[in-house]
């Protein structure tokens, strides 16, 4: 039974009641002051509370998507990573493969032409020789004969660390949103392309080119958007492309934007930061390099680079969010520039989760639709 499967949560609160319902019943025969009593008093105890942790955590990732397997959680997910020149299932052809397709979660017709498609697709970069999995959301119009001949505008959508791609499509339900957004002429048809910025599990690379490590600014800024064009009736002039993303997601999302503004017109930061941290999850992503170092600092970047011609959007909550004050100051730097343009969604409360991201991802949307074209 895999890490999200609701047969695991089930049974870990079955579990957590019965030990519950073990102590209390058996608690007054433990009573008695001996090294036996006493030790199973405390393995009851810290059995039931471990099966109470056990459920809470289940319940959170079921909540919020952190873990997609075991191996996930525990660090030992090997089947992605670093590849060479063929595709990440192991057979030959171009950069992007479609393992299947699947209706729009939250969306009653099963038709693509009413209702879009769920593509998970690999992909591998052909200059970084990085390989991922990635989930492709096609509109309706698509799929529509008088738009045969259309290209779209696209949108790639990132999570935050370590973050799951499956938690964008059913948890945050970007997919739906973008079809009911556009059914209600309030956005333009897009496509999006969904994954998370871990490309080189179980490492948090920032999306950085680590000198002599993963290219992973490389394959978001390069591969991706060429692999993309080779499957997808995707836009390819100035203009076309834009990425959003959540926490990590969202610093890298504004950092792409930033540095490849010819590749993103638009890029929308959900409660981001603007520096990339140094941590155990991150390793050394400079080795030394303090250019390289320079340029994941948005803050510097900004002060010390020409103005990109690029639009931002960034978001936080006046209460219940760590960024506010950075965010709030990061808006007046930008806004000093010549040519970059900001925008902002600022909530009165919100923390750091899905339930907010929900609530922001809808004009998200709408904002990118607008400042991105497909011809």
């Amino acid at each position: 039974m895999g890490l999200t499967s609701n047969k695991v949560l089930v049974l870990a609160i079955a579990i957590a009641a019965v030990l519950f319902i073990g102590t209390v019943w058996l608690w007054p025969r433990l009573a008695r002051q001996n090294w036996r009593t006493v030790s199973g008093r405390v393995g009851l105890l810290l059995s039931t509370q471990l099966a109470l942790f056990a459920s809470l955590g289940l319940a959170a990732n079921q909540a919020f998507g952190f873990y997609a397997s075991w191996a996930d959680l525990f660090g030992k997910e090997t089947d992605q990573g670093i590849v060479v020149d063929h595709s990440v299932n192991g057979s030959t052809g171009g950069p992007l493969q479609v393992v299947s397709t699947s209706d729009v979660p939250g969306v009653a017709t099963a038709r693509p032409e009413t209702g879009g498609q769920i593509q998970k697709v690999d992909i591998v970069g052909r200059t970084s020789h990085i390989g991922t999995p990635a989930y492709v959301y096609l509109p309706p119009e698509y799929f529509q004969p008088q738009y045969r001949t259309r290209t779209f505008p696209v949108a790639v959508v990132l999570t935050g660390y370590p973050g799951t791609a499956q938690s964008l499509v059913d948890k945050l339900n970007y997919p739906s949103t973008a079809q009911r957004l556009a059914k209600d002429g309030r956005m333009q048809p897009m496509i999006l392309v969904m994954l998370r910025p871990t490309v080189a599990p179980p490492r948090d690379t920032e999306c950085v080119d680590v000198p002599g490590g993963p290219q992973a600014e490389t394959f978001f800024a390069k591969d991706l958007p060429e692999a993309v064009l080779t499957h997808y009736r995707a836009g390819k002039r100035p203009g076309s492309w834009g990425v959003i993303g959540d926490s990590t997601g969202g610093y890298c999302a504004l950092k792409l934007a930033m540095h490849h503004p010819g590749v993103y017109a638009a890029g929308a930061g959900l409660s981001p930061y603007y520096k990339a941290p140094i941590d155990p999850t991150t390793g050394d992503l400079f080795h030394g390099d303090k250019k390289l170092q320079n340029r994941a600092d948005l803050w510097w970047y900004l002060k010390n680079e020409p103005a990109p011609d690029t639009s931002l959007l960034v978001t936080s909550s006046k209460v219940g969010e760590h960024n506010y004050n950075d965010t709030m100051r990061f808006i007046e730097r930008v806004q000093a520039t010549n040519l970059t343009r900001i925008s902002s969604i600022i909530l009165e409360s919100g923390g750091h989760n899905f339930n907010t991201w929900r609530r922001e991802i809808p004009p998200t949307l709408q904002w990118i639709s607008g400042r991105l074209t497909d011809r």
